[in-house]
């Protein structure tokens, strides 16, 4: 059987390529997202991806994944840093969510160090550019 995952990025995600292009690097979301795809391929799992500046919208595909997909791979964006309301639906559909982020968070404002989802994911990932998330999707097939 297949496994399938699923893939979230967070408010201004959409914008990849054009925003902060020091930080975050100058391909855009689609070129993210065909590598995201490939590499899933690559592993044997099934990919779908999704994309919302929405808290809302984030958390009814959270919960609407717990009965489509075996794991989540997300970027919350700036909803790491504060959105309870995603954490509690990543706690609440018990399947393995990987946090990504494509900076280090941790070496930039202060504010960006704490992450109110960490503690209900299997593990985080940062640091990497897009590379976090083609090692969450290598973990993904390994759990």
């Amino acid at each position: 059987m297949i496994k399938k995952i699923l893939v979230i990025h967070g408010p201004n995600l959409n914008l990849l390529g054009e925003r902060e292009p020091g930080v975050y690097g100058n391909s855009s979301i689609d070129v993210l997202n065909r590598n995201i795809i490939d590499r899933a391929k690559e592993q044997g799992l099934q990919c779908e991806i999704f994309q919302s500046n929405h808290e809302g919208a984030i958390i009814d595909k959270l919960h609407a994944a717990r009965t489509s997909f075996d794991g989540v791979i997300i970027n919350a964006g700036a909803y790491t840093h504060y959105s309870y309301a995603i954490r509690d639906a990543i706690a609440a559909i018990k399947i393995p969510c990987i946090e990504v982020h494509i900076s280090n968070v941790h070496a930039r404002e202060e504010f960006r160090h704490n992450s109110v989802i960490s503690p209900v994911c299997k593990g985080v990932i940062c640091g990497f550019g897009f590379g976090s998330y083609y090692l969450a999707v290598q973990a993904m097939s390994e759990l």
